[in-house]
Order: C-alpha cells, then structure tokens, then sequence
C-alpha cells in the first residue's frame, strides 16, 4: 500500500490545485476563451500526468511544483488584466477580416481561415451579402463578431477592464480621445476607472470597478 500512497497524494493535490484554480481564475479553465486559459490546461494536465507516477519527483517537489505554476498564472492574467501590452502579447489581438464591405484577403489567410470558413461563421450570424458588413472581427477564442451597416450599437463593449476596444471605436469612427471625454464627462477620472462600457444606440453606458464617481 504504501508503495501506491504517494500517487494518490499526488492526485489529490493536483485535483485540489485544479478546483483552486478554478474559483481563483474563474471558469476560464471550464471554456477556455483565450490562449492563456488554453495554455494553462495543457500544461497543468502535462504536470500531473507527466509526475504524477514518476518515483523520481517525490510528492512535495509535486506540490511545489503546482504552487509556482499558479502563481505564474495568477501573475500573468493580473498583468494582462491591466496592462495593454500584456493583454495582447499573451492573448494576441483580434484580426479584422471584412472592413466597410471589403474582404481583406491576406488578414483572412494570415488567421489560417479559408473563404468557406467566412462565409461559414457570417452565416452562423444570419449575414449573406459581405457588402452590408461594415465590419467583421475575428476574436482571440475564433468567435467571429459582426457589425453591419446602420447597426449602432456594435454587439461588444467598447472599453473593458479598463482598456478601449479600438476595433469598436474605428467602427463608429471616433477615437480614444473622444471616448476619454465621455468618460470623464461622465463622472470618472478616465477609461482606467472603467469595468466594462457599452455603446448603444449613440450612448455610453459605464460600469465602474467600484461603482463610486468622481
């Protein structure tokens, strides 16, 4: 039996660190939505199941193992969470596909998409004609989002985690400084103080992080 013991310390801490990382992370390890989330599954599955029966890791090399493989997670998405560049360097950017009716060819290829995988994912959405796209995004988890012409309110936010959606604002042709103002005027310090905001119908409406302005 105790020949088998340390393999099942092994499990259990691996099953508890996975359940932690869960309600810590969120549920981004249940749908991953981004390549960190992605990552982080594969690699914390390859360090269970690369140790879990080797004799030669012993289990509280596992552990700690497990303790500094979260901890880089929980670094990189508080840093991804609040810096620009992070944001894209570990999530990439999203890819415009079709601008003001007009397919951009090489971004399509460049995103290892085929026109039969456009066409595909603009009918899931219920668009035939790609003249009545304004345009069309192909998000970081492979989600195309679209926006049609005369459709004023683009169906993503145009500032979340205190970030500007620069894709939004080119799409109702304004630009970071004019967002500023509305949040400013708004009450806020700035775009920083933002959770999430949305554009409808020719209005803001913000949802700070603390719910308190100015």
């Amino acid at each position: 039996m105790s020949v088998y013991m340390p393999i099942f310390l092994k499990l259990g801490i691996g099953l508890v660190v996975i359940i932690i990382q869960i309600n810590i992370f969120g549920k981004g390890n249940l749908a991953p939505t981004n390549a960190l989330d992605q990552v982080q599954n594969y690699v914390l599955g390859g360090i269970i199941g690369g140790t879990i029966y080797s004799e030669a890791i012993t289990v509280f090399q596992f552990m700690m193992v497990m303790i500094i493989w979260t901890l880089l997670v929980l670094v990189l998405k508080f840093a991804k969470e609040h810096n620009r560049f992070a944001k894209v360097l570990l999530d990439g950017k999203p890819t415009i596909l079709i601008d003001r009716g007009k397919v951009k060819v090489h971004a399509v290829m460049q995103a290892g998409q085929s026109a039969a995988d456009l066409m595909f994912k603009l009918r899931e959405q219920e668009v035939y004609d790609i003249s009545k796209v304004k345009r069309a995004v192909l998000e970081q988890n492979g989600q195309l989002t679209v926006i049609e012409y005369g459709d004023e309110s683009p169906k993503y936010p145009i500032i979340y985690d205190g970030q500007s959606n620069d894709d939004v604002l080119d799409a109702i042709e304004k630009d970071e400084d004019w967002l500023r103002e509305q949040v400013v005027a708004q009450g806020y310090d700035g775009i920083g103080d933002i959770f999430v905001g949305e554009y409808i119908s020719g209005d803001i409406r913000l949802t700070p992080y603390d719910g308190t302005k100015k």
